[in-house]
């Protein structure tokens, strides 16, 4: 017995994570057991405490959900087509990025670096010094671009020239906003700012953004729930991998260009770029699903998620009975494979508002239908599969849209707050990582993040809706 007393404490930890967590940052050694209570006895909640019934308020979403119609029905330069952009109409210039709001003083290393790059990109600043100083003096508004019926990938940044897509859900009527795809490398989204980044922002705003309105003047419309709907069973989930999609958009417009762009060699100059750069696609779907997410927002009593999003420092949500309200935690760490010469140490916080994806029910919860992009992140196509039928314990429905094609089912649709299975599963987006060391590189590794679960969440405000449960 006295050599027992004599030994170093191995603390046996039971529950909760964190208490792991602190006594290991303490220089302790603890064992961690996994254990949860069993669901054995649970009793799911059916209504709010002011009688509204949850599962139809869920339902509506869902119906809401599946019968948006996101179109692609043109282009327009941010300040002159955002509601609420326009310089002229603000005390201070508006710049948008991805996530919960947040400060200049906690934004990470990318998003910091993707703002001096907009600002250079404005001509607002002549130096890199230049441009951090006046993003860090209070005469630049940061919101996020959720606040503004816009998605961004990664850091996200909208500035008032950028040239954004406009989407519009043809059920409801509502638009929705992003900017075009720059590629891999080193690119304004992944926090570079070196001279080629603005030099390609430039030749994207001069020769693509007007070759891609002249095209879309030809074609008309084009119907990108139809388009998703075929690229989900072509490989894609449409955050990751979107090498079918971007395939898919440049067979169907370029005949337009053909006839409504005279210069053959501009014609060129703009198909090898998209051709080059699978990612083209991803911020049509991001801008798609948001369209259809907008109209399942203020159903009362709904505990559908309507906006998944991060920011490199926050991970938020919203929900669709709580209105514009985020509920925030620590962003977390993608896992998955690293390109050479790097690791984790190396990567920030999970960043962008790429995870609109998954909210819409494609990304990571349609990964079973993406193979290819398991197998590049370091899993295997039943990791994929497993993925998906995860997702539909956290869910309130499936995609009547979007079906995956290892099973023709329709994808999981809609993450409850109130699922049975929320506290045993939490959701997957797929997603890359962004370097946080040099600002002026970029892309370090594809992968995938588990979203924390609803006990870590806090609201950013007092809630204004007392009748639903905490």
């Amino acid at each position: 017995m006295v050599d027992l007393f004599s030994q170093p404490l191995r603390p046996i930890n039971v529950g909760l994570r964190s208490f792991h967590d602190s006594m290991q940052a303490q220089g302790a050694r603890p064992v961690d057991v996994d254990w949860r209570p069993p669901l054995e006895g649970y009793v799911a909640l059916t209504h709010t405490a002011g009688g509204i019934d949850i599962e139809a308020g869920n339902a509506e979403a869902v119906t809401r959900i599946c019968n948006g119609r996101p179109m692609l029905v043109g282009m327009e330069i941010a300040r002159d087509v955002i509601p609420g952009f326009a310089p002229s109409g603000r005390a201070r210039l508006l710049i948008t990025h991805s996530g919960p709001p947040i400060e200049w003083e906690r934004m990470c290393g990318p998003t910091r670096g993707a703002i001096i790059s907009a600002l250079l990109y404005e001509g607002l600043a002549a130096t890199v010094e230049e441009a951090a100083a006046l993003a860090s003096s209070g005469e630049v508004e940061f919101a996020p671009c959720h606040h503004y019926h816009a998605v961004g990938p990664m850091a996200g940044i909208i500035s008032p020239s950028m040239p954004v897509f406009i989407v519009r859900n043809e059920t409801f009527g509502n638009l929705a906003y992003a900017t075009q795809n720059e590629g891999l490398g080193k690119v304004l989204r992944y926090g570079a700012y070196g001279p080629e980044v603005i030099r390609k922002l430039k030749w994207m705003e001069a020769t693509l953004y007007p070759a891609l309105c002249a095209a879309l003047e030809a074609t008309g419309p084009l119907d990108l729930r139809s388009m998703i709907a075929q690229v989900l069973h072509m490989g894609d989930e449409c955050h990751n991998r979107n090498k079918a999609g971007t395939s898919l958009f440049i067979r169907t417009i370029a005949p337009a260009w053909s006839r409504a762009v005279r210069d053959p060699d501009t014609v060129a100059e703009v198909l090898r770029f998209i051709d080059g750069n699978d990612h083209f696609f991803l911020n049509l779907s991001m801008a798609a699903m948001k369209a259809m997410l907008e109209p399942a927002g203020n159903i009362p009593g709904c505990t559908v998620v309507t906006v998944m999003a991060r920011n490199g420092t926050d991970f938020a949500i919203r929900l669709s009975g709580t209105g514009d309200r985020w509920y925030i935690c620590q962003a977390g760490m993608p896992a998955g494979l690293w390109l050479p010469g790097f690791t984790a140490a190396d990567a920030n916080l999970d960043i962008g508002d790429s995870a609109i994806t998954e909210t819409g029910g494609i990304g990571g919860f349609a990964m079973a239908g993406a193979p290819a992009i398991v197998k590049f992140m370091g899993g295997t196509p039943d990791d994929a599969l497993s993925a998906t039928v995860e997702m539909y314990e956290i869910t309130a429905g499936e995609h009547s849209a979007f079906t995956i094609p290892r099973s023709i089912s329709g994808a999981p649709l809609s993450a409850s707050t109130f699922a049975r299975s929320w506290q045993r599963a939490s959701c997957r987006a797929s997603t890359p990582a962004s370097r946080t060391r040099n600002r002026a590189s970029a892309w370090s590794a594809p992968g995938y993040c588990r979203r924390p679960k609803s006990a870590l969440w806090k609201p950013s405000r007092p809630s204004n809706l007392p009748h639903l449960p905490a």
